[in-house]
């Protein structure tokens, strides 16, 4: 910053040129795409469909709206793109709406380089400060977006004629910089309306005055498609002029679901007290959504977020955490007991639609236990759990459940030799009784699942024996 021009000579000299905004993401999107670099970081699973969309539409200069489910990283995306801005752009002094010092728009700017030349004062705004946004609401009004006469400027003695007792609104202080509309169809239309000339003809225009702003700005939004055709609506002007309209989707396979979690989830963690989530307990929660999103009793329009995946893995990690610390544990591992935590954060993200009163908790615990068999079949062969079931035909009878110690259940392996090798299988070599407990499970549920066991449930505990 020190050695940033501080005046317009100062700028002048130093070789720097003005380019409009699009022209600075075209050339910086660029550089990116040349060098085999994403746009962005922490967006994962549009690699292939979502990003190239993206990088077409910022190479021609398009206007940009998003449409998606909730949950879709469409609001992400956008204040990502700050990122292909210059670092510091030299703006006049005191400026409002950011004016170029070699283009000036307001009368402040024009006012102070006719008095002052190149000694004109420049100031310098970091790329982070040239974003906007606005989330679309029913009493979102033009002044908001656009600007409005300050009564205390014509208090102070301006006349209204003045174009400094103007207050501008959110759209020209983010001149020659990204503004973003969340959920723009809940946006009233005659709001929209005044958002035309900002797409098309680059300005705005203030009630009551003959200026005009010629604005350098990129406008995005973002949209639900069901909020797009039903809610609200764009009229039909502002949508003819958005270039470019992308369609954003949920991830299309379990590793990505999985990797997008790592990346989101905070689990709790308590001083010494350390929980491990197994990659086939991840799985089994990123399934879950999966089927979640194709399920016929769940409202599809509505949409089944990421965060679904994100918030029941949260929780699975804090129900194992309290299991740990009520059992005197410092090392937790994450098991299939601790999945009768997910309906509470499972209820509020998926819209269950059943023609019987009080099917909801039914229709969760049927997914969950479809994910858990999904995953158990992937991760274990029926050939390694034919002793197994051979030794529960003898006899033997397994307890598991939340109040059933890790120790305990890792004994399990000790009287049923058979069951060691695929347990140890499942823990990649991990013999702490945390990580075994938790294959044990995951084996002896998957072969009640697949109606190989009997399972007897009482309160948070699980018996297992033998159909025989």
């Amino acid at each position: 910053m020190t050695q940033l021009a501080q005046t317009l000579g100062d700028l002048k000299a130093s070789g720097w040129k003005s380019v409009p905004i699009k022209e600075e993401l075209r050339t910086n999107a660029v550089a990116k795409i040349a060098a085999g670099e994403p746009l962005f970081d922490g967006v994962l699973g549009y690699e292939n469909t979502v990003m190239p969309q993206l990088e077409n539409a910022l190479l021609a200069g398009h206007d940009i709206i998003f449409l998606g489910e909730r949950g879709q990283a469409k609001t992400r995306m956008i204040r990502s793109l700050t990122g292909l801005l210059d670092e510091w752009m030299p703006v006049v002094a005191g400026s409002e709406i950011n004016d170029d010092p070699y283009n000036p728009v307001s009368k402040h700017a024009r006012d102070l380089i006719a008095a002052e030349g190149d000694n004109t004062p420049i100031s310098w705004v970091h790329r982070d400060e040239r974003y906007g946004e606005k989330l679309a609401t029913p009493d979102t009004s033009i002044a908001d977006l656009i600007g409005e006469v300050d009564p205390i400027k014509v208090a102070e003695g301006r006349y209204l004629s003045d174009e400094l007792t103007l207050h501008y609104g959110l759209v020209p202080r983010t001149n020659r910089g990204i503004f973003a509309i969340n959920e723009i169809p809940d946006l009233a239309e005659r709001i929209q309306v005044g958002l035309l000339n900002v797409l098309e003809e680059r300005d705005v225009q203030i009630r009551g005055y003959k200026i005009r702003l010629p604005l350098d700005v990129i406008l995005l939004a973002s949209a639900n498609p069901d909020d797009y055709t039903n809610r609200g609506r764009i009229i039909t002007p502002l949508k003819d002029r958005f270039g470019s309209q992308i369609r954003t989707h949920y991830p299309l396979d379990i590793a990505t679901e999985v990797a997008i979690v790592r990346q989101e989830a905070r689990p709790p963690s308590i001083g010494s007290v350390k929980v491990t989530v197994p990659a086939y307990m991840e799985e089994i929660i990123a399934t879950f959504t999966q089927l979640a999103r194709v399920s016929t009793h769940v409202n599809q329009k509505s949409g089944v977020s990421v965060r679904l995946t994100v918030s029941n893995y949260e929780v699975l990690a804090a129900n194992a955490l309290r299991r740990g610390l009520r059992a005197g544990e410092n090392t937790v591992v994450t098991r299939i007991c601790d999945l009768d935590a997910l309906p509470a954060s499972s209820s509020g993200k998926i819209e269950i639609e059943s023609l019987e009163e009080g099917r909801e908790g039914a229709i969760v615990d049927n997914m969950l236990r479809s994910a858990v068999l999904a995953v158990y079949k992937a991760k274990v062969t029926p050939d390694q759990v034919r002793d197994v079931v051979g030794a529960f035909e003898e006899g033997i009878v397994a307890h598991t459940g939340e109040d059933v110690t890790s120790v305990d259940e890792a004994r399990l392996v000790e009287t049923m030799p058979p069951l060691r090798n695929v347990v140890l299988t499942l823990t990649e070599g991990d013999e702490s009784p945390a990580a075994i407990a938790s294959a044990v499970e995951l084996v002896l549920e998957g072969l009640h699942l697949s109606k190989r066991l009997n399972k007897d449930s009482s309160g948070s505990r699980s018996t297992y024996r033998s159909r025989g």
